[in-house]
């Protein structure tokens, strides 16, 4: 199996801290069948679990320093510390600079102009995920914004990306990404793209920008693959999650669920139009 590579500018990886790792570990296994593997050494003061389903990378899991549990979305780059720059000249301000993720990677935090929180990574024996879009893994991120222009505006300087408003949503596309899916990781996705009603570009997407809601901040918001967004829904609050909305859309139907530690995702059933 050719494992799957991120090219710069392309969201790679997410991970969620979470004050009590072990009920975290409990809540996710339980709703997506994820496995989890230790990688910190022994005696490490703290804790990072790599996520896993059928035995490949889905995201991560450490433990927060306080009370709050969230998701981080990160964007692959070449160098940490050369985008570092960039990123700042481009607006952003640095949360924490680039350090060694052990022999995984090596990765920074920063803020958009806005003061969303957003993470890069470098690659090196941690590639990102490695399966996505299927029924419990991360199918996109989606920026939810108070600002759509200044944050277009910030992340096209920042990453190169290109946004396509389609009315009903922002599409963040990063263009020859979906040349790069079908000689690496994807070889009949325009294959089998060309049976939907799919917009121009969609190969190329990577990412959707939305306008917050009046009571979220900013942020970006993670959103997972699931077959049944009804049976996903009765699972969370089983397992001690909260559902705090549902919708369709004219591709999915989608639930907002909070886990049992505050964080927010959304479970995202697949359901295209017909041609």
């Amino acid at each position: 199996m050719t494992d799957r590579t991120y090219p710069h500018g392309v969201p790679s990886w997410i991970d969620t801290e979470q004050p009590d790792v072990e009920a975290a570990v409990g809540f996710y296994s339980g709703l997506f069948g994820w496995t989890f593997e230790d990688v910190m050494p022994p005696g490490s003061p703290g804790r990072y679990l790599i996520a896993k389903l059928d035995g490949q990378d889905v995201g991560g899991m450490a433990g927060s320093q306080g009370d709050a549990a969230e998701w981080n979305t990160y964007v692959a780059v070449e160098d940490a510390d050369a985008a570092l720059q960039h990123l700042v000249a481009a607006g952003a301000t640095v949360l924490s600079a680039p350090a060694d993720a052990g022999e995984g990677g090596r990765s920074a935090a920063l803020t958009d102009p806005e003061g969303t929180e957003f993470r890069i990574w470098q690659a090196k024996r941690r590639l990102g995920a490695q399966v996505v879009n299927l029924p419990g893994a991360w199918n996109f991120s989606d920026l939810h914004t108070a600002n759509r222009g200044v944050a277009v505006a910030f992340y096209e300087e920042a990453f190169g990306w290109q946004v396509d408003d389609l009315g009903f949503a922002m599409m963040v596309r990063q263009p020859g990404y979906g040349d790069h899916l079908e000689a690496t990781a994807d070889p009949d996705i325009r294959a089998r793209q060309s049976g939907l009603v799919a917009p121009p570009g969609f190969e190329d997407a990577i990412a959707w920008i939305a306008t917050k809601g009046p009571d979220e901040p900013p942020h970006w918001h993670v959103s997972f693959t699931v077959a049944d967004r009804d049976r996903t829904a009765v699972e969370a609050e089983r397992l001690g999650g909260h559902v705090m909305s549902q919708n369709e859309t004219k591709w999915t139907r989608e639930a907002l669920i909070q886990d049992p530690q505050g964080a927010v995702f959304t479970a995202s059933q697949f359901t295209p139009p017909a041609v």
